[in-house]
This record gives C-alpha cells, sequence and structure tokens, in this order.
C-alpha cells in the first residue's frame, strides 16, 4: 500500500510540533545550502521556532541577501509605473557615470597626473600600490623572458645534436668514398695489367725487321791468270 496523503495542520502536542519543526528545520537548511552549492544561487532562508529561537542559512552573508531582495523588490514596485522606471534608469546612470569617473580619476593618479590635493597617506598608498604593480609587471616580464631562455637552449641543444647527425653522415660518405676510390684504382690497374699480359708477341720482332741493316757491300775477288 502507498504511503497515505498527510494533511498539513497544526500539530495540537506541542512535544510532536517541537520534535517535527526540528526534523524539518534541518532538511529545509540542507537542501537551501545544497541548492547553493549545486545551482550557483544565493539563498537565505530564515526560520522562528514557536518559541521565537532564530535559525537562519545564507550562502554569502545574510545582510548581502536581505538588501539584494531589498534592492529587487523595490526595484519591482517601481518598474510596475513608467515615471518610477525612468527615475530608476536616471539613478543608474548617475551611478555608472560616476563610477566612470572615479575610474577616470584613478587612471590619471597612477599615471603620475592630477597629484594635486592627495595628502601625504594618500600619495604613500598610490606609491605603495604602484610599486607593488611594478612587481608584479617586473615578475611577469622576468617569467616570459626565462621561458624564452628555456625555449633558445631547447633548440640550440635541438640543432647541436642535428649538427653531429650531419656530422657523423658526412663522416660515413667520406668514408664510402674513399672504399670506391680504391675500388676504381684497383679495377684499373687490374684492367692495365691484364691488357699488358694480352699483347702481341711478335712486336718485338716486327720491331726488328723494319730496323736498319748494318750490312756492308763486298768487294770483287781478283782473278788468277
Amino acid at each position: 500500500m502507498g504511503r497515505g496523503k498527510i494533511v498539513l495542520k497544526r500539530i495540537d502536542d506541542s512535544m510532536s510540533r517541537q520534535v517535527t519543526f526540528s526534523k524539518r528545520k534541518k532538511g529545509l537548511l540542507k537542501k537551501a545550502r545544497e541548492l547553493s552549492i549545486l545551482c550557483d544561487a544565493e539563498v537565505g532562508v530564515i526560520a522562528f521556532s514557536g518559541t521565537g529561537k532564530l535559525y537562519d542559512f545564507a550562502s554569502s552573508s545574510m545582510q548581502s541577501v536581505l538588501q539584494r531582495y531589498k534592492e529587487l523588490r523595490e526595484e519591482g514596485d517601481q518598474l510596475l509605473n513608467p515615471a518610477s522606471e525612468i527615475k530608476h534608469c536616471q539613478r543608474e546612470v548617475a551611478s555608472l557615470s560616476q563610477q566612470l569617473q572615479h575610474l577616470q580619476e584613478c587612471h590619471r593618479q597612477v599615471m603620475g597626473e592630477q597629484l594635486t590635493g592627495l595628502s601625504a597617506k594618500n600619495l604613500q598608498n598610490l606609491e605603495n600600490q604602484l610599486e607593488k604593480s611594478l612587481k608584479s609587471v617586473r615578475a611577469k616580464k622576468k617569467q616570459i623572458f626565462s621561458d624564452e631562455i628555456k625555449e633558445l637552449n631547447s633548440k640550440g641543444n635541438a640543432i647541436h645534436q642535428e649538427n653531429i647527425g650531419l656530422q657523423k653522415k658526412i663522416s660515413l660518405l667520406h668514408q664510402e668514398n674513399n672504399a670506391l676510390r680504391k675500388k676504381v684504382y684497383k679495377a684499373r690497374d687490374v684492367n692495365e695489367a691484364y691488357q699488358y699480359s694480352h699483347e702481341p708477341s711478335n712486336r718485338t720482332i716486327v720491331h726488328d725487321l723494319f730496323a736498319p741493316s748494318n750490312l756492308q757491300p763486298s768487294q770483287p775477288q781478283p782473278q788468277s791468270k
């Protein structure tokens, strides 16, 4: 059987009423906390017990929640008529203009302009702020330079390793070139020796046949009487 519907009415017994309030109060505050965390919502809960004891929960601060609620509630009431809406817009414009003027003034003071009227304490605070900003800028610049140096060192090491690899390849190419040169010289010597060993042997004979002769003409012999 399903659970029966609970009739919502005041609990007559004071003890049961206090126990129920304690249990429901814990569950309500727990759900409010979960809602603020899970949904990134600004939540505020206020509860008074029957005895007048206060129980509350606020995701940020109860004062900020109430102030925000009050402002939005006033804005909602004012937006019901055009005149109130115009006044609200005018107040917003005036507030934004004032904020812009303040920011421009702060910017000029940071740039070293319009320092007249500032007290020694204000000037000291401005100086401290500038020194703090300057330290942050220098730290950022130092970090950038350090990263660039590391990157250049890494590239230099990579180029050095590549250079070593190229030198090894060049050395191997020289060795291969010398080996090929030796093979060429050896093959040429073998070829010359082969040609010399197979030359015709009658070259000298032919050369001798065509050599000039040393023969002398013979003298006639006297005849006997």
